[in-house]
């Protein structure tokens, strides 16, 4: 169940003989990342395959958004690589890694949008920054990317008018006015009532539905991540402590996995996180 890929040495990315279509949208080689002397990641692979919702679940504070942060090249890690279909981010020039980012859309936790536009204003955003599509064509993308997240009565609202579902609903269209292949999620149910949370979770299965996007969610809400994820993995001590769909997580075995997945207080992750601290 659980993923190792080779111990390569960085190298040139692996060219795919039938184009890169076949390449995986995300893979992760052997990557450490640490700040300091605290080692936040430690010899971890992963591929995520195009298509699938993949979560990557884990405590606060324990490197779920380094990872992100890393897959969106924002960071580079000490050792290993980050393949974006096949593009190691580590040996890419700016514009290089400007194109690839384009592939990529960020949720961020809190919807990052900026208080003094309007919501259609902030979906148009990165339209207008990179000059995506002709002028008299922005106004109706962002309708259309407002209208497949079901808040395009709050086009000329701002903001601070939105309720919390509605933000982050307002954050997904954002990313999706760029036509991504694959979304980043950090927390995206963080903060909102279950009725919401259930709501989001149905918007990011049916974009991945309709589609064909790449997702890859960050959350410690498990109720949440058995609705919509394909796969996940628990990250804990800088590493992996498994992967699988959520069913082969529950009946793995792993004590950390079953800690975690039943919320109990008492069991190893705790028990690690004592000893760490003394």
């Amino acid at each position: 169940m659980t993923q190792q890929a080779p111990n390569r040495e960085t190298g040139p990315a692996p060219v795919d003989p039938a184009g890169p279509e076949t390449l995986p949208p995300i893979r992760l080689e052997q990557v450490d990342y640490a700040v300091g002397d605290h080692t936040i990641l430690h010899h971890v692979d992963l591929t995520v395959t195009r298509g699938e919702i993949f979560a990557v679940m884990g405590r606060s504070g324990l490197g779920k958004t380094t990872l992100l942060r890393l897959m969106m090249g924002l960071i580079r890690p000490q050792r290993g690589r980050v393949l974006v279909y096949g593009e190691d981010l580590a040996r890419l020039q700016d514009a290089e890694l400007e194109r690839v980012r384009l592939k990529m859309g960020f949720i961020f936790q809190g919807a990052a949008l900026f208080d003094s536009l309007t919501v259609g204003e902030n979906v148009a955003i990165g339209l207008v920054e990179h000059h995506l599509v002709p002028k008299d064509e922005v106004a109706e993308r962002v309708r259309h990317f407002l209208e497949l997240v079901e808040v395009t009565e709050a086009e000329r609202l701002r903001p601070a008018e939105l309720s919390g579902g509605m933000r982050k609903r307002v954050g997904i269209a954002r990313a999706l006015a760029m036509e991504p292949e694959i979304i980043l999620y950090d927390e995206p149910t963080a903060g909102l009532d279950p009725i919401s949370a259930s709501a989001v979770d149905s918007l990011i299965k049916g974009l991945r539905d309709r589609l064909g996007v790449t997702s890859v969610i960050v959350s410690h809400d498990v109720a949440s991540l058995r609705r919509v994820c394909d796969r996940a993995a628990l990250l804990h001590d800088a590493r992996f402590l498994a992967v699988g769909s959520m069913a082969e997580l529950e009946v793995g075995g792993d004590p950390g996995v079953v800690q975690f997945l039943a919320g109990n207080h008492e069991g190893p992750l705790t028990e690690w996180a004592h000893e760490a601290k003394g």
